[in-house]
């Protein structure tokens, strides 16, 4: 297990810092007033570039999506600033009715955080919500134009403050923790050309029109991940919680949902284009944009490559577990007394 642990932390390029003093976790209340007094987002509104999120805090976050199912959840984020980084520190999930497509925070959710931040800073934890996080079942990381008014809330009433966004079938299919980071641009501002460019995502049919409409209007900060000394105890609780739901999952009937979804949204890709194709007098290169990225065509064949690696994934770490299992089992009958 401690072999898997290492092996999530790798793949997350999760990195341990300072050690001896675990620097990240050290809060200055008189250093973040300064902070919060000369307010350098005001100036450039991409102040903010980098996010580091502790273990503790992305796995917290991973298990409260995963546990939503196909319907969205949400909660916040404690941490501190320093210069152009949020440093998150911790996470814990909010009490808000969720539907496949959207979060509602009520009065009661609103009451449960002034009472969860009050209870830490009575036993000495100053940190401050920095920040939301919220679930994209199988849509992947970007945000809506809910989820920018929402952060347009926050960051005019509670600025600086940060939208995460955690995909929690993608992470399931991938191995991979799949999460984004954002921050919303003051209103009626128009940011650079080619200014906070995206990697290119695979988004479903149904949301394209809700992503194009609103991509202008966010930008996307690198992450990173920590751990340090003081995280090692609860890293194991969590992980041998977050160990015993993936042991007992197989990626294939876990998301076989999700993956239908996929496949019959990857077809109607394909049907587009070929009508694409097949009307326009270019061929191929119908749908080539400026500079040649991304035509129709290539975007199709990524979004397959991407759902069939994901199968693949899924068929193999089926196999491995049959076969330790199936060994096990094996083993257990041959020394079992007759």
């Amino acid at each position: 297990m401690d072999a898997i642990q290492r092996a999530w932390e790798l793949e997350n390029s999760v990195k341990l810092v300072d050690p001896h003093r675990d620097a990240l976790y050290n809060y200055d209340a008189a250093e973040q007033k300064v902070i919060q007094d000369e307010k350098p987002w005001k100036k450039d509104p991409n102040h903010f570039k980098n996010v580091r999120i502790s273990a503790v805090a992305l796995l917290k976050m991973v298990m409260h999506a995963r546990s939503g199912g196909s319907l969205e959840v949400m909660g916040l984020m404690q941490g501190k600033i320093a210069g152009d980084t949020f440093i998150v520190t911790d996470a814990f999930p909010l009490p808000v009715e969720g539907t496949e497509t959207r979060v509602n925070a009520s009065e009661e959710a609103n009451e449960y955080v002034v009472q969860y931040l009050q209870l830490c800073r009575d036993n000495g934890r100053l940190d401050n919500a920095v920040g939301w996080y919220h679930s994209h079942p199988g849509y992947g990381c970007w945000l809506s134009g809910i989820d920018v008014t929402t952060q347009m809330t926050q960051q005019t009433f509670q600025d600086p403050f940060l939208a995460v966004v955690i995909d929690p079938d993608r992470t399931i299919s991938a191995g991979k923790v799949e999460i984004g980071a954002f921050r919303t641009y003051p209103e009626n501002y128009k940011p650079a050309a080619g200014h906070g460019g995206e990697d290119y995502q695979s988004i479903p049919l149904a949301k394209i029109e809700d992503f194009g409409a609103h991509a202008s209007q966010y930008y996307s900060l690198e992450i990173s991940h920590y751990k340090s000394s003081l995280d090692t105890h609860l890293l194991e609780l969590l992980w041998n919680k977050y160990w015993v739901s993936t042991l007992s999952q197989n990626p294939l009937f876990t998301n076989r949902d999700y993956s239908t979804k996929q496949i019959m949204d990857l077809s109607q890709k394909i049907r587009i284009a070929e009508k694409a194709v097949s009307t326009n007098s270019r061929g191929p290169h119908m749908a080539t944009r400026p500079g040649g990225k991304d035509t129709q065509l290539e975007k199709v064949v990524r979004d397959g490559s991407k759902i069939a690696g994901e199968e693949v994934i899924g068929l193999l770490a089926g196999e491995v577990k049959g076969k330790l299992f199936s060994q096990i089992e094996v083993k257990e009958n041959e020394i079992a007394p007759t």
